[in-house]
């Protein structure tokens, strides 16, 4: 399918179903640890990118076809917010099934009251806020002129008042940029203006465009712990586990999560290994294959080998 993508496992969502309603990359925001790489040209101006009708059929399809499905999480290879027409899929995706329906943002356009009525009906709503300060908030994001720290805030702050859902705020995590007392201290401070009801922590683990992204240290993301939660209950960063059992395709299904992030090659060896229940020249034979079918390369990202989708200039 174009849009549609998964199950993926994770831990904050069980076996979600993505819903990409961009192309790539599409972005307000050009973030220094983004794994979708850099943003060439930021967008503020939003649009139907794609048609809604088609982004629903899919979605239909995969309902049908998929087994368990925990969550329906319209993500975007940007930010989702850009796609003009999120608030008609949300509704009518609630109107196919019961199965709860998330939205991944990185909240910059909440500012704007259409855009905010545009997910009023989602059950979880799971923006970023990776920054305390202006300073702190254009370092780390690198948004377009005038999506500032403000109101940035002020944004999530009044989607507060108007969304009855579940507000899960994400803080990405980075070793030496936004994990000191002082700079924990003030997302803390920010997060108490926002109300959310829980806040995720986040890790760059997977390779990031710039060279100054570093997992924080163990006591940082504790301390960070120990900070956020005097706000609101936080959900420590730990992965959730690749889930490949379901795939009709092996190779189509590697292809849609990879073409959306870097995948880790232990992760995706063990969902391997678990399709053929352990066997393990065959789990072997098929990872060989999927290299072999030319759409990956590898890349090393401090130390651990890393799947990504291979370039049209490497192809």
């Amino acid at each position: 399918m174009k849009h549609v993508f998964g199950p993926v496992s994770s831990k904050r969502l069980g076996q979600s179903l993505g819903v990409d309603l961009l192309p790539p990359k599409s972005c307000t925001w050009n973030c220094i640890y983004c794994q979708l790489g850099k943003t060439r040209k930021l967008f503020t101006e939003r649009q139907e990118f794609f048609p809604k009708e088609e982004i629903l059929d899919e979605i239909r399809r995969a309902i049908e076809e998929t087994g368990a499905i925990d969550w329906i999480t319209f993500v975007g290879s940007g930010e989702t917010m850009l796609y003009k027409g999120i608030g008609w899929l949300v509704s009518e995706v609630k109107k196919l099934t019961s199965i709860p329906v998330a939205v991944i943002t990185n909240g910059s356009l909440f500012y704007l009251p259409e855009v905010r009525r545009e997910v009023l009906e989602a059950d979880a709503i799971m923006p970023s806020l990776n920054a305390g300060s202006e300073a702190l908030h254009d370092r780390i994001g690198r948004p377009a002129h005038g999506l500032g720290f403000r109101r940035h805030v002020e944004g999530l702050a009044a989607l507060r008042k108007e969304y009855r859902g579940k507000l899960w705020i994400e803080v990405m995590l980075l070793g030496g940029i936004n994990d000191s007392d002082e700079a924990l201290t003030d997302i803390a401070t920010a997060l108490s203006e926002i109300a959310p009801d829980m806040v995720h922590i986040v890790l760059p683990t997977r390779p990031a465009p710039d060279q100054v992204v570093h997992l924080p240290a163990e006591e940082r993301i504790n301390r960070a712990i120990a900070v956020f939660s005097e706000v609101a209950p936080v959900v420590h960063p730990s992965k959730g586990v690749m889930d490949l059992s379901s795939a009709t395709d092996l190779l189509q299904a590697v292809t849609a999560i990879v073409s959306r992030h870097p995948v880790q090659q232990r992760e995706l060896q063990k969902a391997v290994d678990n399709c053929f229940s352990g066997d393990r020249q065959k789990a072997s034979d098929a990872m060989n294959d999927l290299l072999e079918s030319g759409r990956f390369a590898i890349v090393d990202h401090h130390g651990e080998p890393y799947w990504v989708m291979k370039s049209e200039k490497e192809g």
